[in-house]
């Protein structure tokens, strides 16, 4: 490939969002093309500091959606014009846009720039006779259970589809582009990249453009952090960073585990305790730390489900134990169940019993290790953020030949 690319990877300034993000941005600038990840103000030294380009975004709420006829609704059409000078001047072959960024999409379709989605997680679109998305629960086994969700899907998750499309088509207006008849417009037709591993997804028929790449990982350096004393297996306690403001997965784990013979490492992950938080005498509890050192060496990781946490754990062959607290951690928590990499604890089911029995469960069956040790041979054969950058490079290469 000789020619040189312009690329606008454009992502919501979450952890899970960005991260990924810059890992496929890194992989592109590998490959020799020019790059510019568009994202919050908050996250330029990250992505400055990987030699990549920066533009910082507007910032509008994503959660709860505002209503579309509402001031605020009207944001994403508001950025998507506010980004256009920055397409006109920077010239992208291609624009890649994470799945909850809607402004860069639409204005890639208003400028005529080839469109790539990033997925940073689970493929969030329900097939016919599978579980809505997000609930958390286990494909049917039987020609009866299929039959009941597709005809939940034909009646109420198509309600909520169809209101989707209608505020999208809302949006689109305002910048006049015509409106489209398909269901989760905000994806784009030509290419998906679902940074996941393919062990979490349900068997189903894949459209047209769904390219599951694997995960994209990127993590801020840390320094090593000291380990607590002895050889006992090394439990690691993983929260959200955007979630869960009491820190009660640190507390119930620590104090779940305090008299167990493990070693435990916490993180608050930057979040604050609003009181104090009891550290027993077998673990240590620090702000943050790195992936990279912690993952590896534990036996167990104790997380919300963040996708991010939960792939860098399986990339490290380490079952898991989920506590989702919201949104699409239920989801990743049954997939990762699923799987036989780990094991689901319902957020209303977070006490220190429970949550000890779950984790003397995965410590001692050694089939959670087994399965996590083969998503984990899986990753180190298949580069996500490599394979990504090489799907975005053939889309803007088949459009340039196009035009």
């Amino acid at each position: 490939m000789n020619q040189r690319l312009r690329v606008l990877v454009a992502a919501f300034g979450d952890a899970g969002h960005v991260f990924p993000a810059i890992a496929l941005g890194k992989a592109l600038a590998a490959r020799g093309h020019e790059v510019v990840i568009e994202t919050w103000e908050e996250r330029r030294a990250a992505v400055e500091g990987e030699g990549l380009g920066f533009a910082a975004a507007e910032e509008y709420r994503m959660f709860p959606p505002p209503d579309p006829e509402s001031e605020e609704g009207q944001h994403a059409a508001e950025a998507a014009q506010a980004l256009l000078p920055l397409l006109e001047d920077f010239r992208p072959h291609v624009v890649v846009s994470d799945i909850l960024t809607l402004a860069p999409t639409l204005a890639a379709e208003r400028t005529g720039i080839p469109l790539a989605t990033l997925i940073p997680h689970i493929y969030p679109v329900v097939e016919p006779g599978l579980p809505f998305f997000a609930i958390g629960l286990r494909p049917p086994r039987t020609g009866l259970g299929r039959r009941i969700w597709r005809y939940g899907h034909d009646r109420a998750l198509r309600i909520g589809l169809e209101q989707g499309r209608r505020d999208l088509n809302l949006q689109r207006g305002r910048l006049d582009l015509p409106p489209i008849d398909r269901f989760h417009g905000g994806i784009s037709p030509d290419l998906a990249l679902v940074a996941t591993y393919p062990q979490l997804e349900y068997p189903r028929a894949w459209p047209s453009g769904v390219e599951i790449t694997g995960p994209m990982t990127f993590e801020l350096p840390h320094p090593d952090i000291d380990l607590p004393p002895g050889a006992d297996p090394l439990v690691l306690v993983a929260p959200s960073t955007a979630h869960d403001s009491d820190n009660h997965l640190v507390r119930t784990a620590l104090a779940a585990l305090a008299d167990e013979p493990v070693r435990v490492v916490a993180t608050t992950n930057r979040v604050a305790p609003q009181r104090p938080i009891g550290v027993p005498a077998n673990a240590r509890l620090v702000e943050w730390l790195s992936y990279s050192q912690l993952m590896p060496a534990a036996s167990l990781v104790i997380s919300h489900g963040g996708h991010g946490t939960v792939a860098r754990a399986l990339g490290a062959g380490t079952p898991v134990l989920v506590c989702p607290i919201i949104g699409d951690m239920s989801e990743t928590a049954m997939r990762v169940a699923w799987a036989g990499a780990g094991l689901s604890l319902p957020w209303r089911l977070c006490r220190p019993a429970p949550l000890r029995w779950a984790a003397r469960r995965l410590l001692h069956e050694r089939s959670f290790e087994a399965e996590a040790e083969e998503i984990a041979a899986w990753g180190r054969q298949n580069d996500g953020a490599a394979r990504g950058a090489e799907l975005v490079e053939e889309l803007a290469l088949e459009k340039v030949a196009a035009a």
